[in-house]
């Protein structure tokens, strides 16, 4: 009978590791890891021939490289970002893709979209290209996660579980009187 009485509660502390698991997966997944498209940017993502675009490679640990068919490529240091000038005879409306290759690991890339522009005084269609992929399941509402945190949180399911079984406890020893 004692197994009855238990049942409720592991289930419910199984449940709650359950739920939450997919939440620090997809942490995991973000949280700088080389192949997310997190903190590779393009600036400005749609540009005129001969502007100035801005790359910035902050998932990598070390240097890395960026390169596409309108400009030539670039080494961007560590945490940094470098500019690059796109070329003159970029077509105005085409989109291409900027590929960030991290020096470590060696391999990991990352693509983002620039789209080329009308310059000023003609007229062309502008197609928008999706930099990357979006990052579902978080919602926005992290940033960055510390060990302060992931302490607090354990804590909390720590003390909920305890509670749990103190209650069920109780609720047994009532039962018996």
């Amino acid at each position: 009978m004692r197994a009855i009485r238990v049942a409720p509660v592991a289930l419910l502390g199984a449940a709650a590791l359950a739920l939450t698991a997919p939440a620090a997966i997809a942490y995991a997944a973000t949280s700088g890891g080389a192949s997310s498209a997190t903190g590779f940017t393009v600036t400005p993502s749609v540009i005129t021939p001969g502007s100035q675009v801005t790359l910035a490679a902050r998932g990598c640990s070390t240097t890395s490289t960026a390169g596409s068919g309108v400009f030539d490529t670039v080494t961007i240091p560590r945490g940094g970002s470098v500019a690059a000038t796109v070329d003159w005879d970029a077509k105005p409306g085409a989109s291409y893709e900027v590929t960030f290759i991290c020096n470590s690991p060696p391999g990991s890339t990352a693509k983002s979209g620039l789209t080329i522009a009308a310059a000023p005084g003609t007229t062309a269609a502008v197609s928008t290209v999706a930099a990357a992929g979006v990052q579902g399941g978080l919602g926005g509402s992290i940033g960055t996660m510390d060990a302060t945190q992931i302490a607090a949180g354990t804590a909390l399911a720590v003390v909920l579980a305890a509670g749990a079984v103190h209650v069920a406890r109780r609720r047994r020893e009532s039962r018996a009187h």
